[in-house]
């Protein structure tokens, strides 16, 4: 028998989706899992989320990376399980559901789903970056030329170098549009590629540019190489809270793996 799976997209970001409400799935095979992320051999994604029960929230979601392991929050796959558990007539317009990093609500109107995040109490700014933890661990430089940058060849020199040790860190390379708007491209680790989009990267870059005063808005629109985002959070004593991260997640398309 096969698998049934469903595939979602954030801003590009894609995921395999999996109901894995009756515990069918076998979680320890991680090279299964890297395979059928794997765009020639397999279904091809940036990583793969399991929706399963829970026994106090409407569900719960497990991430594994493209290399077949599980890794720490994402923030567009957040998003488009939320699309997944209403298609799956789990929720209608509202989610409570717990990550690897804890508790989160989310609310869906049509395509666009809103994704609250957890709050941040630490922004580490360094000479030549920032770094900070929005569920998944980001660095954040700014540039001038973001369009010809090779996100992977220098984002995998940061990403491998002593600054983070073997666990390594997500680079996001980061262009100031306007007051409100930044351009955003992300070197994700477990995919070791660039992605179109990374929900955690920008909401880690708007929390960053808001903090050294790049901007003052906040409700900031981030351009990434899949599309559009928002990040809208509130200020409280240097903490930032009430984090929500906003945008498009729909269903490519449904299918059977053997």
């Amino acid at each position: 028998m096969g698998t049934t799976f469903y595939k979602y997209q954030g801003t590009g970001n894609d995921f395999v989706m999996i109901d894995n409400r009756l515990l069918q799935f076998d979680k320890t095979d991680a090279q299964h899992i890297a395979f059928l992320c794997d765009r020639r051999f397999g279904i091809g994604a940036d990583g793969l989320i399991l929706l399963e029960n829970h026994t106090e929230y409407d569900f719960k979601m497990v991430y594994y990376n493209a290399d077949g392991h599980e890794s720490s929050m994402c923030g567009n796959g957040g998003r488009c399980i939320v699309a997944f558990a209403k298609q799956l007539e789990i929720i209608s317009n509202k989610a409570t559901f717990e990550a690897i990093d804890g508790l989160h609500h989310a609310i869906i109107e049509n395509d666009t789903v809103k994704l609250q995040m957890q709050n941040v109490s630490t922004i580490e700014n360094h000479k030549s970056h920032l770094f900070l933890d929005t569920g998944s661990p980001h660095h954040i430089t700014l540039v001038e030329d973001l369009k010809s940058l090779d996100v992977k060849t220098e984002g995998s020199k940061i990403r491998y170098s002593n600054l983070y040790g073997k666990a390594g860190s997500n680079i996001n390379f980061v262009k100031k549009i306007s007051p409100d708007t930044f351009a955003v491209r992300t070197y994700e680790r477990g995919v070791e590629d660039e992605t179109l989009s990374c929900g955690t990267g920008v909401t880690a870059v708007a929390l960053a540019m808001h903090y050294i005063g790049e901007t003052e808005k906040n409700l900031i629109n981030l351009e990434v190489e899949g599309g559009k985002l928002q990040v809208g959070f509130d200020i409280t004593d240097s903490n930032y809270e009430n984090i929500w991260l906003i945008g498009p997640a729909n269903m490519v398309f449904k299918g059977v793996v053997s």
